[in-house]
C-alpha cells in the first residue's frame, strides 16, 4: 500500500512523504508487515486478538494489550501505556498477525509485562506530541554542546521525547564507559524534564539515523536488517578482497554488514580449492601459490626462483599433484598440466562480436578539417590588418 503523498508530481520527480512518517499506510517504515488478513472474517466463536503492535520513532515498535476493546486500524494514533504518564505512538498492526509477530519475537501474551492502551489520542494529545517532536532537533543540538563543554567521550546521536513530554530520552554511543551524573542534572536543569540515558551501538546509531550506502541504495540496517551479527576481516580474506579499511567500512564504522552475505557461497566454492600455503613439488622445481581466482576456478603458482613465470592449474590438477606428492611422487612440470588447459580453452567455441565495437562518440558530428590554404588565408588577414594599425 502506497500513499498519495509519497508518489511523483505531474513532472515527474517524486513528491517526498509530507506526513513526516505519521502516514495512515505505514508504508515507508521499517519492516513494515502488510495484513494480508484484514478482508477476511473470523470464523463463529472465535474471538479477536486482543494485542497491537504499535510504532514509534525511527522505526521503534512494542507490542501492547487492548483491555479497553477499542476498535483500532492500521494508522490510528493511541496513547499507551509508559512510566511515567503515557507514551502516543501509531498502530502498526492488528489482528492476528500480531500473535505471529509475538511468536516470531518471543513475546509471551499471558505474561504481565505487556503494558496496555488507554485510549484512542485526543486532539490534545497528539498537539503536545507534536510539539514536542518539533523540538527533539533543538535540544539534541544543545545537548552536544553540554557534553562537550564537560570533556566526555561520548557522541548524542538522538533525542526521543515521550508523547505527553514528560521525559526525554538521550541516545549516545561511546568507547568506554562514561560518567554522567553532571551531565543529567545539567540536561535536567537545562530542559525542565525527566532524562534517560540509553547507550546504543554504531551500528545502531546508523539504523537510527539512515543514509546511503557506497552501493547508492538505503541503508540496510535501516530498511529491514534487524540482526547485526560480527564482521571479521576473515570475510574479506575469503572473498579476496584487499583489506583497506575505507572500502571496507560502512558509515558506522564497522566493517560492512553485506560481506556476510556471499561468505557462505565463498566458503563453499574453497573446498574444491587446495590450500594456498601447500607446495607442489615437480621434478623442475617446487612451486608456490601465487593467486587464486574463484570465479574461474583457476589457481596460478610459479617456480622458486622463477617468481616472474606463473603457470595456471585448475583446482583438481593442484589436487593430483598434491596427492602424489603425499605418495612420495613428483610430476615432470607445471607446463604439461598448463598445456591441458589451453587444449581445452581452444575446444571451446569462440564467440566474437559481430555486431562492432560501438563507439561513444558514433552519434557525434565530424569536426570539420580546416584546409592549409584557409590557414594561410587567415594568417595573410592577420598580417595585413596589423600592419594598417601600425601604418
Amino acid at each position: 500500500m502506497a500513499c498519495s503523498s509519497c508518489s511523483t508530481g505531474k513532472d515527474g520527480q517524486p513528491k517526498g512523504c509530507k506526513n513526516n512518517g505519521t502516514c495512515g499506510t505505514d508504508g515507508c517504515n521499517k519492516l513494515t508487515v502488510f495484513d494480508w488478513l484484514s478482508n477476511m472474517s473470523l470464523p463463529g466463536g472465535v474471538e479477536p486478538f486482543d494485542f497491537v503492535e504499535v510504532r514509534f520513532k525511527n522505526g521503534r515498535k512494542h507490542f501492547y494489550k487492548n483491555t479497553e476493546n477499542l476498535s483500532l486500524n492500521i494508522g490510528d494514533i493511541v496513547a499507551t501505556e509508559a512510566s511515567p504518564g503515557h507514551d502516543v505512538g501509531m498502530v502498526s498492526l492488528t489482528g492476528e498477525l500480531v500473535r505471529i509477530q509475538m511468536k516470531k519475537k518471543k513475546e509471551d501474551p499471558e505474561s504481565g509485562e505487556i503494558l496496555k492502551i488507554y485510549r484512542k489520542a485526543s486532539q490534545k494529545d497528539i498537539d503536545v506530541w507534536q510539539e514536542a517532536r518539533d523540538r527533539e532537533e533543538k535540544i539534541k543540538q544543545r545537548a552536544r554542546q553540554i557534553a562537550i563543554r564537560l570533556n566526555l567521550s561520548m557522541k548524542i546521536s538522538d533525542v526521543e521525547f515521550q508523547g505527553d513530554a514528560s521525559k526525554a530520552t538521550f541516545y549516545y554511543t561511546a568507547d568506554d564507559r562514561v560518567d554522567f551524573r553532571q551531565l543529567i542534572k545539567e540536561y535536567a536543569h537545562e530542559f525542565n524534564t525527566r532524562i534517560e540515558m540509553r547507550q546504543i551501538g554504531l551500528r545502531q546509531e546508523a539504523a537510527r539515523l539512515g543514509g546511503i550506502g557506497s552501493c547508492g541504495r538505503e541503508l540496510c540496517c535501516s530498511t529491514w536488517l534487524t540482526d547485526f551479527r560480527s564482521v571479521s576481516t576473515s570475510a574479506a580474506r575469503y572473498q579476496q578482497l584487499s583489506l583497506n579499511p575505507q572500502k571496507l567500512a560502512g558509515q558506522c564504522g564497522k566493517l560492512k554488514c553485506c560481506l556476510n552475505y556471499e561468505l557462505d557461497t565463498y566458503l563453499e566454492a574453497l573446498k574444491s580449492f587446495p590450500k594456498t600455503d601447500v607446495k607442489l613439488k615437480t621434478k623442475k622445481g617446487i612451486a608456490v601459490c601465487q593467486k587464486i581466482d574463484i570465479f574461474k576456478g583457476l589457481l596460478w603458482y610459479a617456480y622458486e626462483g622463477e617468481w616472474m613465470n606463473w603457470h595456471k592449474l585448475t583446482p583438481e590438477q593442484a589436487n593430483l599433484i598434491i596427492a602424489k606428492n603425499k605418495k612420495s611422487e613428483q610430476v615432470g612440470s607445471l607446463e604439461e598440466y598448463e598445456l591441458e588447459i589451453q587444449i581445452e580453452d581452444s575446444k571451446k567455441p569462440d564467440f566474437n562480436n559481430v555486431v562492432g565495437q560501438d563507439s561513444l562518440t558514433r552519434f557525434d558530428q565530424p569536426k570539420k578539417r580546416r584546409s592549409r590554404k584557409t590557414k594561410k588565408r587567415k594568417k595573410r588577414k592577420g598580417n595585413t590588418s596589423s600592419k594598417s594599425k601600425n601604418a
